[in-house]
């Protein structure tokens, strides 16, 4: 009886044990944390789903002047393409990708939007993000297509699925080109505090970034009349140099506001009337002419580009990287959104 009881024992412990053997000795059960994942995968609401890359991600998408399906992985091949320049490092590059996905499904979760209300992005950076084709990137590349082309499917597949997290959600991974300095705080551009938008400090400068200082030059009678047709209140008689009082900059050393006739103005406002490259500009009066002399590019707010790209050449890794633009965030993984 003892031996049958033996034999019994010794037969259980072969049929628990030899399967985990082929497992290599860990219970079929153990977790296994996904590479670059440091959250569990965001909760969706009730509608969604989670997929486990980006060519399980289809998107609505329009483009010149037409809505079509496409999936995640080859929309942010033509987004990282359009946004950034090819010979940026490869972190950086990596880092835009991130970026780009986690800006894609964050529009898609808030969506629709009201511009487009049957796509969930456009191409258009002015509303979304830019957007180039495939055939028509490598015609722009020449001879650099194949090498091009290579390192930008590297750094969306190299980061497959993951997005920039704040507190188990995606965030607003807004980027811009290049900033003076420092970034901006959303607050201070958008009127909306944001906890992962704030200033920091950004490494670009012009020794790295083409047309980094840029000048725009106007003649006080043509800003007159531009400026008077939205603030026709304002007082724009006399000497130019008169009309511009109590400038307000930010931290970051970007115009906040000032007065402009006796009429008080947002530097964003500026910055659009007269397309100017940044709000971090200095305005003088030069032979009747209005100067406004222009650091940077962009709005300033979330990731900066130029800056991302002397952050990798210094040896910073595109998580570090978008953890140091996107304050009090985390990289997970969220790669798939269901259809609405």
């Amino acid at each position: 009886m003892k031996r049958l009881l033996l034999v019994a024992i010794i037969t259980l412990l072969i049929l628990f044990l030899f399967p985990l053997f082929l497992l290599g000795g860990k219970p079929a059960s153990s977790s296994q944390k996904t590479p670059g994942a440091t959250l569990p995968a965001a909760t969706l609401p009730a509608n969604r789903a989670v997929a486990e890359a980006d060519a399980n991600v289809a998107i609505r998408l329009l483009s010149g002047g037409k809505v079509s399906k496409i999936s995640l992985d080859k929309y942010l091949w033509g987004v990282v393409a359009a946004e950034m320049p090819a010979s940026f490092a490869p972190e950086a590059l990596k880092a835009q990708a991130v970026a780009a996905r986690t800006y894609t499904l964050y529009q898609m979760v808030h969506g629709p939007n009201k511009n487009h209300q049957d796509a969930d992005v456009c191409g258009d950076y002015r509303c979304c993000s830019a957007y180039i084709s495939r055939e028509q990137a490598l015609k722009n590349w020449g001879q650099n297509a194949q090498v091009n082309a290579a390192k930008i499917s590297q750094a969306i597949s190299q980061t497959d699925g993951q997005v920039v997290l704040y507190q188990g959600a995606p965030i607003d991974a807004v980027f811009h080109s290049s900033s003076s300095g420092s970034t901006e705080d959303a607050s201070r551009v958008w009127g909306a505090a944001v906890p992962y938008l704030k200033s920091v400090s950004s490494p670009e400068s012009s020794d790295s970034v083409p047309n980094y200082y840029s000048t725009f030059r106007v003649s006080a009678a043509d800003f007159k009349a531009s400026f008077l047709k939205t603030y026709p209140k304002a007082n724009l008689s006399g000497d130019p140099a008169a009309w511009f009082q109590n400038e307000i900059r930010s931290p970051a050393n970007k115009v906040l506001s000032l007065e402009v006739g006796g009429v008080k103005v947002k530097g964003v406002d500026l910055r659009t009337m007269f397309s100017l490259r940044s709000t971090s500009f200095r305005i003088t009066i030069s032979k009747d002419q209005i100067v406004f002399s222009v650091t940077g590019y962009g709005h300033g707010v979330g990731l900066s580009q130029y800056g991302s790209n002397a952050m990798a050449k210094a040896g910073k890794t595109y998580d570090q990287i978008l953890k140091w633009y996107y304050s009090g965030t985390v990289l997970g993984k969220w790669t798939d959104v269901k259809r609405r």
